[in-house]
């Protein structure tokens, strides 16, 4: 978008300065050779050539910048694409995930939850039926 940009106005200037340079040398040509010149058209026409010419070379440095801009991004090499393969939206999903919220209960079991699920030896019967 610079580029474009910096390209844009580049031509944009050269042209006002030309058009403004080129419209004071007419103008002061023509009244200095017909004698018809007064110190506005030829004062003012001088200083408002050098606006012009000031446009007109920024204009074209602009220009050669944009040229010479694009020549060095021409030489940079650009990385190549990583060609990624697409998903496949049509595929089921074979994880489900349960989106009800546990209790505290079933997620963490105390140990006498799991000496009581394993089968008491006998010294271990009358432990667990005295809890």
């Amino acid at each position: 978008m610079g580029f474009w940009l910096l390209l844009v106005l580049s031509v944009a200037s050269a042209a006002v300065g030309g058009w403004i340079i080129s419209g004071q040398i007419a103008t002061m040509t023509s009244t200095l050779t017909d004698g018809t010149a007064t110190g506005v058209e030829v004062y003012v026409g001088q200083s408002l050539v050098v606006v012009g010419a000031a446009l007109l070379g920024a204009g074209v440095l602009g220009i050669l910048l944009a040229v010479a801009l694009t020549a060095v991004r021409a030489l940079i090499p650009t990385a190549a694409p990583v060609v990624v393969e697409p998903i496949d939206w049509t595929a089921e999903n074979d994880t489900t995930i349960d989106e009800t919220p546990a209790s505290p209960a079933t997620t963490t079991a105390a140990p006498a939850d799991l000496a009581a699920d394993a089968e008491p030896t006998a010294p271990e019967a009358e432990t667990a039926t005295t809890r």
